[in-house]
């Protein structure tokens, strides 16, 4: 009796020692970084890290442009009509001139016609809020074409990695240990959660920014057309002028 008291003493530190190997290996796996977890992607995770960088950039410098567009646009408006209403234009340009606004530049583009048919003056201001709103929109393209690739680039990942994965177990012909397989399986499904994400990212702020885009513009589009009912007015007066001494 002693001496089997004895097995099961020498034998427990034995069974301690292997449970506690096997905790230390599973606290490894759970500590494994997310920068060593993605570079089990595979090579396709290059592309997908370009686009990442990418889109950030195009958010970053999209969403700084548009905030830096915004201009009180009333205090604005009353400032250059108080200007053109005393006569003073060249004035009224180096104050447009000095604000480095998208309404700014567009109004400019109209005070530089002042005295020519409000026709062409309306074909000026039209002409320059093209050429603003091309540049409110620029590099918008990027950002929905990263929404797109990245998923598929993504899948296309994971689908490369099944394929191997099958390969790896024809060529051992189905000896494989299951636990080999699952880890080659979730090594591919990396890519595709990685797509998923730069992808939603990229589609959530292209519609954000999009939606600011739209508003700017029709912030746009109503302070020019005050400004040539601004210029229409007093030729309209003066033609009232007219009929009543007619």
């Amino acid at each position: 009796m002693q001496a089997l008291l004895f097995i099961l003493i020498q034998a427990q530190p034995d069974t301690t020692t292997a449970a506690a190997d096997t905790l230390s290996m599973a606290s490894q796996q759970d500590s494994m970084s997310m920068l060593e977890l993605l570079t089990e992607g595979g090579i396709l995770m290059i592309p997908l890290f370009i686009l990442s960088l990418v889109a950030i950039y195009v958010i970053a410098e999209r969403w700084r442009s548009l905030n830096n567009s915004r201009i009180e646009v009333d205090g604005f408006l009353r400032t250059v009509e108080g200007m053109l209403k005393d006569g003073d234009r060249e004035r009224a340009l180096t104050y447009c001139d000095g604000i480095d606004k998208p309404l700014a530049r567009i109004l400019q583009a109209g005070i530089r016609r002042l005295g020519r048919p409000i026709r062409d003056i309306e074909d000026a201001i039209s002409n320059a809020g093209k050429k603003e709103i091309y540049h409110l929109e620029k590099r918008m393209n990027w950002l929905a074409t990263i929404a797109g690739v990245a998923p598929l680039i993504g899948f296309t990942g994971t689908v490369t990695g099944m394929i191997e994965a099958f390969m790896d177990i024809q060529s051992l012909q189905g000896n494989v240990n299951p636990s080999v397989l699952a880890g080659g399986i979730w090594e591919a499904l990396i890519t595709t959660a990685t797509g998923l994400i730069v992808g939603i990212i990229a589609y959530g702020f292209h519609n954000f920014l999009l939606g600011k885009i739209n508003r700017t513009v029709h912030e746009l589009e109503n302070a020019s057309a005050d400004f040539v009912d601004m210029l229409n007015a007093p030729s309209e007066k003066k033609q009232k002028e007219r009929q009543k001494v007619g």
